[in-house]
């Protein structure tokens, strides 16, 4: 599992009380008790924990690891501090 997962899985557990051990990256977020507007919420989390600006072209992931390939790519893309 990726650090990314890893850290994502923590803020989802956080920020809604969902139990750590039944988050399946590979699983719908919306399995997770996620909707639309909490998905919306956890981009800005997303956003604030990673200091990145998530892109709004790929609010369409479905998944955690595909959440983490987006978060992924734009840390790659960030200049370095």
């Amino acid at each position: 599992m990726s650090d990314t997962i890893a850290e994502l899985r923590k803020l989802i557990q956080k920020s809604y009380d969902v139990d750590l051990t039944s988050i399946d990256p590979h699983k719908p977020l919306s399995e997770f008790g996620l909707d639309s507007l909490s998905l919306a919420e956890l981009v800005f989390i997303i956003e604030d924990h990673f200091h990145i600006d998530y892109p709004d072209d790929r609010t369409g992931v479905q998944t955690l690891a595909e959440l983490a390939d987006v978060v992924d790519d734009m840390r790659a893309l960030a200049p370095a501090t």
